[in-house]
């Protein structure tokens, strides 16, 4: 991490080839995080490219160097849902969620019901979800990256399991890998 925080800072003097290397570092997650908002590649590439943009334009900006992956992970959400907001289209897309699912522990059927109930999770469940399970991110880091209270997304995190839950018919946490 600390080789990371050398690079935010150079990038934020103006180090192209330091930005360069933070962005090629991330990008592969946050192709994966714009894939699941746009549904297609077209859509996640154009979302990635303008908050590489917004990023490069702004880096000079960020306050904290060691929350540079943190920053531009709200960007890209930030993103995500302005695309979406002009093309008012439905979020996630179960050919991407189901390859990430791949290693969890229940059947194609459990997957499908899963990345239905997940698309049916109103934006902010659907985002805390995704940041908590599928990026690993914990209730700290993932309050930093949308501006909201730890608390709010405790709850956001309980309401949308209870969601999930209802959804998937009563099916236990576990079977779901949502525990």
């Amino acid at each position: 991490m600390d080789k990371q925080i050398k690079l935010v800072k150079k990038a934020m003097r103006g180090n192209e080839k330091a930005f360069e290397i933070l962005v090629e570092n991330e990008s592969e997650k946050l192709y994966k995080t714009a894939y699941i908002y746009m549904r297609n590649q077209e859509d996640a590439l154009d979302v990635l490219q303008e908050t590489i943009y917004k990023a490069y334009v702004s880096i000079a900006q960020i306050k904290q160097p060691e929350f540079f992956t943190t920053w531009l992970t709200k960007i890209l959400i930030r993103t995500s849902y302005d695309f979406l907001r002009k093309k008012k289209e439905v979020i996630l897309d179960e050919s991407f969620l189901s390859t990430q699912l791949t290693e969890q522990s229940f059947d194609i059927e459990g997957k499908l019901d899963l990345l239905h109930a997940i698309s049916k999770l109103n934006n902010d469940h659907q985002t805390v979800i995704i940041l908590f399970y599928y990026h690993d991110m914990s209730i700290r880091c993932i309050g930093e990256t949308l501006n909201m209270p730890e608390n709010t997304v405790k709850t956001n995190l309980r309401r949308a399991k209870i969601d999930l839950r209802r959804l998937l018919g009563g099916m236990e946490y576990e079977q779901t890998g949502l525990q």
